[in-house]
């Protein structure tokens, strides 16, 4: 048997097939999981369709986490199509490209807020809207990156931003444990998505990564997606509070 037969699962932030969120739902489907996507706006809509009617999602919905009333009627959805379900995929970042390129110092107030408010409340406020429709047993999960522990030439704001989101999992961790639910991190390595490519000088670091790591390669979206499997099933059910690198070793090293 599949070992996420019967379960559904959630899927915010499919961009596109390169994405590390689409690299989750296929290996979720492969494993047996019903799927739902999510867009936020008409834009990337047009994007998701085509990829949900790929994968053969159950349905996708409307998502745009600055928006309070979101985040009521995201339930509401859940309930009319599924009732409850089992899986949360939180991949989903967002800072000014402004304030990826020059110094972090000079982050404005309004780049800081809307990369926190994006990047980690969004997580804090799905959590809190989607809980109660949880089977037990469930599994929320969230995408960081080694930036959020240390400093990474031009990742910035972005890497504060996934610091709260860090913090965040684990307070969540806490509190929904005793309603069965499980709540973790994956740290993935560098990977080219279209988040990534607004990040100054990313590319070089893909080739760095390739030179440096213990496994002397870059990690996939699939990569992740197993990893997110794992979390998702039986198999990770002990496993709560925690980040998993997922990155070739890169997060071991002492300086690269």
């Amino acid at each position: 048997m599949s070992i996420l037969a019967g379960k559904k699962a959630l899927i915010l932030g499919v961009a596109n097939e390169r994405s590390i969120a689409w690299g989750i739902a296929t290996e979720f489907k492969k494993h047996g999981a019903s799927i739902a996507l999510s867009y936020v706006n008409d834009a990337i809509k047009k994007r998701v369709e085509p990829l949900a009617e790929k994968l053969e999602a159950d349905f996708t919905f409307e998502m745009d986490v600055t928006n309070d009333e979101h985040y009521e009627r995201v339930q509401s959805i859940i309930k009319e199509k599924w009732g409850t379900f089992d899986i949360l995929v939180h991949s989903i970042a967002f800072a000014d490209r402004a304030d990826l390129k020059d110094s972090f110092v000079k982050t404005s107030r309004a780049g800081f807020q809307l990369a926190c408010d994006v990047s980690a409340f969004s997580f804090v406020g799905l959590s809190n809207s989607l809980s109660p429709i949880m089977n037990d047993g469930g599994s929320i999960m969230a995408m960081s990156y080694y930036g959020s522990q240390k400093v990474i030439t031009n990742y910035n704001v972005m890497g504060v931003a996934k610091a709260a989101l860090e913090a965040s999992m684990r307070y969540l961790a806490n509190d929904l444990g005793q309603q069965g639910i499980r709540v973790n991190c994956i740290s993935a390595g560098p990977i080219k998505t279209l988040a990534a490519s607004g990040i100054s000088g990313f590319r070089d670091l893909l080739s760095k990564v390739e030179e440096v790591t213990p496994m002397r390669k870059n990690v996939t979206p699939e990569n992740v997606g197993g990893t997110a499997t794992y979390l998702a099933s039986s198999l990770g059910e002990g496993v709560t509070g925690q980040v998993l690198y997922v990155d070739s070793g890169l997060s071991i090293l002492g300086g690269f």
